[in-house]
């Protein structure tokens, strides 16, 4: 069993959620500045999102369902989601995002993974809290691919079956974990940590039919 678990944001989506949650109440460009930083590994990705959530503090619960509704897939995720899949292959999506943005992204698309380890926003009389709740904020991807991999293979499949594709600073963890780590555009603080760089879902794809995941 081989399993292959993926950054959301900046890696299967060019969207950026906190930024779209911040285009609904004027905060966006503080949204992106903190996470420029975070992706940069200037501060804590988990003081980041704390910072970002903060931010959305009041936010109408359906203003932010419209801003989820805004997440889209990068051109060829899907395509190379289903193909993992058709393979056999067990797909995750790890993430610092939220999981009704990637919830939604995928049902567009009409896409689906085995397994969503991400974030949630909680709600309180129609309005976010500013609060965030999650296995990543303080969790890292390192813990959450190994908790998957004993999960879903037990002893017939370790960390060396894995890939990891991301592109931040909170993907070092399971980068550098995983038996194969692919930075998709990867921010330069985190190419060294890759094994090989890819541009685009068509490279990504073709990597994975070269290294024999895809059949």
């Amino acid at each position: 069993m081989t399993i292959v678990a993926f950054d959301f944001d900046g890696t299967l989506s060019d969207s950026e959620m906190t930024v779209l949650l911040g285009n609904r109440n004027g905060t966006a460009d503080d949204m992106a500045s903190i996470t420029e930083r975070a992706m940069n590994d200037e501060i804590a990705y988990a003081e980041s999102l704390r910072k970002r959530c903060a931010l959305l503090e009041a936010l109408p619960d359906e203003e932010a369902q419209t801003a989820f509704d805004e997440v889209v897939l990068r051109p060829g995720a899907a395509d190379v989601i289903a193909a993992l899949r058709e393979a056999g292959v067990y797909v995750a999506i790890l993430t610092g995002g939220f999981e009704r943005g990637v919830a939604s992204a995928l049902e567009r698309e009409g896409v689906e993974v085995d397994a969503i380890v991400a974030n949630r926003l909680p709600v309180e009389n129609g309005k976010l809290t500013g609060e965030v709740e999650g296995p990543l904020i303080e969790g890292t991807k390192d813990d959450a691919l190994e908790v998957l991999t004993a999960a879903v293979g037990g002893d017939q499949t370790a960390l060396a079956d894995t890939v990891a594709v991301g592109d931040g600073a909170n993907d070092l963890p399971m980068l550098e974990v995983a038996g194969l780590a692919v930075g998709f555009e990867p921010k330069p603080a985190v190419e060294p940590a890759c094994d090989v760089v890819v541009e685009s879902m068509a490279e990504l794809h073709d990597l994975l039919e070269s290294e024999g995941i895809l059949g």
